[in-house]
């Protein structure tokens, strides 16, 4: 499990260089753009979609807050998450809301990624990312940027999508501003967290969020 400190972190995001190094120029003034995004605000939350698959109007939401670098998220979405798909997600019985957290440049990156393709993509990127997080994890930051940029292009997303994506400052910016904005309003503190109907949970095993779900449900 990984905890971070909101606010803090973003001046360590590098995000300046995300869309520098995705659109291969040069990396400069990396500790002033990660100043100005925690600072700013003037940041257009509107441009970071919510993205959640199930029922939306169901009487059960559950949300996941999770980094694509944290080898406990990836864990879960490789286990609890697909039986919680299987059997809350795909029935219709939940709403289930993904939300990114970003302890560092890479995770970003990844987020950025991601949401390249747009919500129909989205979860199955997230897939991707996760299952391949020991190999694109690996590098100088230039290797890892390529390494998302082949799960991005694997996905079918083209080399034109992916510059547009990366180069999108305002965007990156906006996300780091939503992911603090939603985090303190959620009390989330490490990966990966759970919010369901309102109720924090930590990371617990299949049966254990069955248990809550389905007393949530009534069932």
């Amino acid at each position: 499990m990984k905890r971070f400190i909101p606010g803090i972190l973003a001046i360590a995001l590098g995000l300046g260089g995300a869309y520098y190094y995705f659109s291969s120029q040069p990396v400069t003034g990396l500790a002033s753009l990660a100043v100005e995004a925690q600072e700013a605000t003037d940041a257009d939350l509107s441009l970071v979609q919510e993205m959640s698959m199930g029922n939306p109007d169901a009487s059960v939401t559950m949300i996941e807050y999770a980094s694509f670098t944290c080898p406990h998220c990836k864990n879960f979405n490789s286990g609890p998450m697909k039986e919680i798909k299987a059997n809350y997600i795909d029935t219709g019985k939940i709403n289930f809301i993904y939300r990114e957290v970003y302890f560092d440049r890479y995770g970003l990156w990844a987020g950025m990624v991601a949401r390249c393709g747009g919500p129909l993509r989205y979860f199955g990127l997230t897939d991707m990312i996760y299952d391949r997080q020991a190999e694109w994890t690996k590098g100088e930051p230039e290797a890892v940027a390529a390494n998302l940029r082949r799960i991005g292009k694997t996905a079918g997303l083209s080399d034109v999508q992916l510059d547009a994506c990366m180069a999108d400052g305002d965007k990156a910016k906006a996300m780091v501003a939503v992911w603090e904005k939603n985090a303190e309003q959620d009390n989330v503190t490490s990966t990966p967290s759970f919010v369901v109907n309102g109720t924090n949970y930590s990371n617990m095993s299949y049966a254990e969020f069955a248990t809550v779900l389905d007393k949530e449900l009534g069932e």
